[in-house]
């Protein structure tokens, strides 16, 4: 048994393996709430306090197919 990944159009041998990574980044910016409660508690410098605990999320997706290098077909198995 061999271990050779054949195009399934032009059942070329000559693959390769692309592997992208794709990430997205999701910001929470300023908080209106404690924003007005910093107004309220510290005067117009605690507008500030509606930067703090800002939250940052990133989510990262793996995607992974075989190219062939004769005829250009992009397969998955």
């Amino acid at each position: 048994m061999s271990n050779v990944v054949s195009c399934p159009v032009c059942k070329s041998a000559y693959c390769n393996l692309i592997s992208t990574n794709n990430t997205v980044v999701e910001n929470q910016s300023f908080g209106v709430g404690k924003g007005c409660c910093g107004y309220i508690l510290f005067g117009p410098l605690g507008l500030l306090c509606g930067l703090c605990g800002g939250k940052r999320r990133a989510h990262t997706t793996t995607q992974s197919y075989w190219n062939c290098n004769g005829c250009g077909n992009k397969f998955t198995l």
